[in-house]
């Protein structure tokens, strides 16, 4: 068979490249490099990143040629064939245990490269023109010789698919081949062994055997297309040929005839062909040019695909965030509408003491009781029993159920927090986790590391801890009597002095009972002194003005000083809530900005990518091949990324 000159030479660096392609190939150059930056910023799969920097170098190397299947299906039998010598190792067991990349070489080889690949240079014409990647079967045992087949499939140019048939199109193959897909690689199917089904050969296959044969050649075709059809969506391109009968007619010590019967059989013209035809120079380059923009599509993919399921995670948390702040606004609120109803039960309490001392002024201040007004110690016992009364006690369980009352709606915050941080951690179950293929939540496999997601988990943690506290370390004994103090140190730091152990109430009884001392002593005094008995009606109404005076600055000053205690407490509450939250919030903020950012940047790379396919496929366009059965296809017709599509 002929080959056209060389798209790659040898020595890496393109030649034979006309304005248009040199033109896609530095605009392909460009958005990789952009697309490989983005990726990075994404946290994207090691794999993928590694995949995409050697689709680029690739594109300075000969074309690829990726041969997969079986073990038993008889690739390096096939091999020997194209490369027209027995250069390969061939046997009923696994032969190949390592990728091996088959390249031109004055001399033969054999070195090791890292990564578990050998490299062997042989003197076969065909590699001129490209190099061949034999796989370990993709049923390999080995996991890792497996995992180093899978590896190569991005970098292929075009990927032979060898399948035999006495085993067509096993599982491991149709999981092999959705592999493939996934990549979108230009596919030929391999049927090989078609001589297993040929039992006459070339000693006289009689007329009825010939036919048995074509049946059940026919029948194979049928299941595999059928197969594959509805796995990738496509009829493939199905080469049935027999790499034994190919190895005879070329090297095998035979007569004309028979070589000729057994080339006929192979079914290796058709194959060679194929590949003379499509592999010319100018589809190499096309296809060559088209590989990293797949590669690149089908990462940028993954990663987009990755980010929506993270930016999805990152909005739901701001928006739980939000909410959580929305909770605090009204806490604030409800919880200052209740403490002005809570707070009027305090000025109700000296509201009916004023009530009371005003009937007690009425009734005490008057002339038939004028010598009882000397006696302090019995005005003050009656002022305490008919004005003062339960006051003390009802203000300090005022103040006590108000204190109970706010503690409680504090751990109820809690609570909130609490619920909120176990449906955040629920709610990212198997965002870090996905398969290899697809990055989805739950998939099977190693997904690709999403930096930020395990930070998240800490902040989350950490909030879940403090929460906890909260809740569970609540002293409600203790926190009642620090917050019970602190509202009586609120009122009493101002007027209320020297009031020691005292309760609220206590206090305010006491300063309450010490005002009216005054006022019945300065009216005794008048009295006495005085100037007349007239005076005692006016001495009654300055007194019941006075004390009024001074029980409605009492109550402006347990007003105010339970207020701005109350204000205090309550943002002390929120503010707790802030510093647990704030730190995981503004975190959450940002990465969704980052990813937002990165997200949109390979959005639009990604339709970059798409144009620059558009635009090779229109201005590289690929040779028409021969089917073999003799009728005319592009060359697209076996391209998985395309049909699938």
């Amino acid at each position: 068979m002929r080959y056209h000159t060389s798209v790659i030479a040898v020595s890496g660096g393109m030649r034979v490249l006309g304005p248009r392609e040199a033109a896609l190939l530095a605009a392909e150059r460009a958005v990789l490099g952009e697309v490989r930056e983005t990726l990075a910023s994404l946290d994207a799969d090691q794999a993928d990143l590694a995949a995409l920097r050697q689709a680029a170098l690739d594109l300075d190397d000969l074309f690829l040629l990726v041969v997969v299947g079986e073990f038993n299906a008889g690739k390096s039998a096939l091999l020997n064939a194209l490369l027209g010598g027995p250069y390969l190792q061939e046997g009923v067991t696994p032969t190949t245990a390592e990728v091996t990349i088959i390249r031109y070489g004055e001399e033969p080889g054999t070195r090791e490269r890292e990564g578990g690949v050998v490299e062997r240079t042989l003197t076969a014409p065909l590699l001129r023109e490209l190099s061949i990647v034999d796989t370990p079967g993709t049923n390999a045992i080995i996991r890792r010789h497996e995992e180093l087949t899978r590896e190569f499939v991005p970098r292929s140019d075009l990927v032979l698919f060898v399948t035999s048939v006495d085993r067509p199109f096993t599982e491991s193959e149709r999981a092999f081949m959705e592999h493939i897909r996934a990549w979108g690689k230009k596919v030929l199917l391999l049927l090989n062994k078609v001589d297993m089904l040929d039992s006459g050969g070339a000693s006289g296959t009689s007329s009825g055997s010939s036919e048995r044969s074509a049946q059940q050649l026919a029948q194979i075709r049928s299941f595999v297309v059928e197969n594959v059809q509805a796995l990738l969506g496509f009829a493939p391109l199905i080469f049935p040929v027999s790499a034994r009968l190919a190895m005879e007619a070329k090297t095998g010590n035979l007569e004309p005839a028979a070589r000729a019967d057994a080339w006929r059989r192979s079914g290796f013209e058709a194959l060679e062909s194929y590949l003379a035809e499509t592999l010319d120079e100018a589809e190499r380059v096309r296809l060559k040019l088209l590989n990293p923009l797949g590669v690149a599509e089908r990462v940028s993919g993954r990663a987009l695909a990755a980010a929506r399921l993270h930016l999805d995670v990152l909005r739901a948390d701001l928006q739980g965030s939000e909410g959580i702040e929305g909770q605090l606004e009204l806490f604030r609120t409800d919880l200052r509408r209740d403490f002005q109803r809570r707070l009027h039960e305090v000025d109700n309490v000296v509201h009916e003491m004023n009530d009371r001392a005003d009937a007690y002024f009425e009734e005490t201040l008057r002339l038939g009781r004028l010598f009882e007004l000397f006696n302090s110690d019995r005005l003050r016992t009656d002022f305490e029993r008919k004005v003062i009364a339960d006051s003390g006690q009802r203000i300090d369980a005022a103040v006590q159920s108000l204190v109970d009352w706010i503690l409680d709606q504090e751990q109820r915050l809690w609570r909130s927090v609490a619920e909120f941080v176990g449906q955040r951690a629920a709610g990212a179950t198997g965002v870090a986790t996905g398969g290899a293929d697809g990055w989805q939540p739950g998939g099977a496999g190693s997904a690709p590391p999403w930096s930020f997601a395990q930070e998240r988990q800490r902040m989350l943690a950490a909030v879940e801890r403090a929460a906890e506290q909260a809740l569970t370390q609540y002293d409600a004994e203790s926190e009642a009597q620090r917050f019970a103090l602190s509202m009586r140190d609120a009122v009493t730091q101002t007027a209320l002095t020297q009031v020691g152990a005292l309760s609220l109430g206590a206090a305010v009884v006491g300063l309450a009972t010490t005002a009216v001392a005054d006022v019945t002593g300065v009216l005794a005094a008048s009295v006495l002194f005085g100037v007349g008995l007239y005076i005692i009606p006016l001495r009654r109404r300055q007194a019941r003005e006075q004390f009024r005076k001074k029980s409605d600055d009492l109550r402006q000053r347990l007003t105010d000083g339970m207020t701005r205690q109350f204000e205090s407490e309550l943002e002390r509450s929120v503010q707790r809530v802030r510093d647990v939250l704030a730190p995981y919030a503004h975190r959450v903020r940002a990465e969704h900005d980052r990813l937002q950012a990165a997200h949109e940047r390979l959005d639009t790379l990604a339709k970059q990518l798409g144009d620059l396919r558009r635009r090779a496929e229109r201005e590289l366009p690929g040779s028409g091949s021969t089917l073999p059965d003799g009728t005319s296809a592009p060359a697209a017709v076996a391209t998985t990324g395309d049909q699938a599509a």
